[in-house]
């Protein structure tokens, strides 16, 4: 059966991210102190930065704070979430981050106002009133909790570092004796509280869905944990406003697999001028980190918990993308004469998206994350591969499109654009594929003549044949979602492709390059 966790590795692996959004909807960031003010806080929020969440944090107190209102916008919050999981076509795992914690029938109607009238997928819990407190919201494996163990408030230790001591006596598995834990046959250092709570996670982790809070601030503290707990999924909040630092918090709580840790941000992403461009640079140095040490862990033979292994390199959240690509039948082997006259062992045929819906979406969602760093105010798609494609980014983005005809209207407006726009307007060019870049500078020159500015061309693949130099040459800029050296590592590291295909490949690619 599903686990909340094995829900949240897929999603995981789908996005390629550890960042878990925060959303907390300080009054002193919403235009006025209202439930309604919040709703559209979030909403923005998740729209802006769903491409790169692994989770989403609601703080349920800056809903609780408005009332019954406050608490149909957070209701509202976790449906929108829904939705765009929908809409992906992978679920976004949304986390209530409400530290709650009582016992018997009272934990029964908070897993119950949780799970069943919210909807979250997972929760943050205190564990100080022991098992039968927790028991409520793990009897459903599908459903996940995240114990509070070691928090990133400065006040943290006042309980969380006390040394448990004393005459001799049994604390759960663990015999305490003077100002020594015996940890089965093991006589170890003193035992923290705060490391007890990681013990009886590890036992009470029996349905796969309880996790542990371990601030990022404290990164001794975050190695501890994980050695204590070397399976469990980490939420580590204190990146950013609380002054963690993401390197060290990483290399203390990442499991050997490269997993297993969930970085909320919420300040630092809902604060800043463009929202989606902080979600991305967050995500993409996470997984430049995490990259970075597996290789370490690799080269050292260094294992801790789960076996340890080398990660992809960080553009691995393409294999979705590079497999649908040959689902779509959108790449093909063999002999082909090019449009150039060169005769390829590969070739790409984008046409065939627009007969595959979901992978169009997937496409154009792609197109976006790569957009989301340009600066413009249309989007110009280049007949005919390029049109169709152009249409579902514009869909996606909810931006403005217009196109360059391929011959000017003999009849009627004589348009050779298709669309509204106004001169001096900048637009970002869609087109399928970059070869040479011969056909886009074409396209170019026909919407410069209509007074529009043009900085960026954004592709889907770049054959890496001469294109980017030459558009570069002229002044523009080149921008890929993937290059075909990229795909073929990701089909070959699949077993998509044949080890012969992927040489063959690469020795084309290499001569074109001479």
């Amino acid at each position: 059966m599903e686990t909340f966790f094995s829900l949240l590795d897929r999603h995981v692996q789908v996005c390629n991210s550890l960042l878990c959004v925060g959303l907390d909807p300080h009054p002193s960031d919403l235009p006025a102190p209202t439930a309604e003010a919040a709703l559209d806080f979030c909403l923005r929020l998740v729209q802006e930065t769903s491409h790169y969440a692994a989770a989403y944090k609601p703080n349920a107190a800056f809903f609780e704070m408005f009332g019954p209102e406050g608490w149909e916008a957070l209701k509202r919050v976790i449906e929108a979430i829904t939705a765009e999981s929908h809409r992906t076509g992978s679920v976004i795992p949304v986390i209530l981050d409400a530290k709650r914690g009582d016992i018997a029938s009272t934990a029964e109607a908070y897993a119950t106002s949780t799970f069943e009238r919210l909807g979250a997928h997972a929760i943050t819990l205190s564990p100080y009133l022991g098992k039968d407190s927790i028991d409520p919201f793990i009897a459903n494996r599908e459903k996940g909790v995240f114990l509070l163990c070691k928090t990133s408030n400065p006040g943290a230790g006042d309980l969380q570092d006390v040394v448990i001591t004393g005459d001799p006596a049994v604390i759960g598995d663990h015999a305490v004796m003077g100002d020594h834990a015996l940890m089965g046959d093991h006589v170890g250092s003193p035992l923290r509280l705060y490391e007890h709570v990681a013990q009886l996670a590890q036992t009470w982790n029996a349905n796969g869905n309880v996790g542990l809070v371990v601030g990022a601030t404290q990164p001794e503290a975050l190695a501890r944990v994980r050695a204590l707990a070397p399976d469990l999924w980490f939420l580590a909040p204190g990146v950013g406003a609380q002054g963690g630092d993401l390197e060290q918090a990483l290399s203390a709580g990442l499991r050997a697999d490269g997993m297993g840790m969930l970085i909320p941000v919420s300040r630092g992403i809902s604060r800043m001028k463009d929202r989606t461009k902080a979600a991305a640079e967050l995500r993409d140095a996470i997984e430049h980190i995490r990259y970075s040490l597996s290789g370490q862990r690799t080269s050292s033979g260094g294992t801790q918990g789960k076996s340890a292994s080398r990660l992809p390199p960080p553009a691995s959240h393409l294999s979705p993308l590079a497999n649908a690509l040959l689902k779509a039948g959108c790449i093909k082997f063999g002999a082909f004469t090019l449009k150039s006259g060169l005769q390829s062992p590969i070739y790409l045929d984008l046409r065939r998206l627009i007969t595959h819906p979901q992978i169009l979406k997937r496409v154009a969602k792609a197109y976006a994350e790569k957009l989301s760093a340009l600066q413009f105010d249309r989007l110009a798609g280049i007949p005919y591969a390029g049109l169709p494609i152009a249409t579902a980014i514009a869909l996606e983005m909810d931006r403005p499109l217009i196109y360059p005809r391929r011959e000017t209207k003999a009849y009627g407006t004589q348009a050779a654009l298709e669309g509204d726009f106004a001169p001096g307007e900048v637009v970002a060019v869609i087109d399928d594929l970059a070869t040479t870049g011969g056909t886009k500078i074409e396209s170019i020159q026909k919407l410069e003549a209509a007074g529009l500015v043009v900085r960026d061309i954004v592709v889907l693949i770049d054959r890496e044949q001469g294109a980017g130099d030459m558009l570069a040459e002229a002044g523009y800029r080149l921008h890929a979602v993937v290059t075909l050296r990229e795909l073929l590592d990701v089909w070959h590291a699949s077993g998509a492709i044949t080890a012969e295909q992927f040489a063959h490949v690469n020795e084309f690619l290499d001569g074109e390059r001479l």
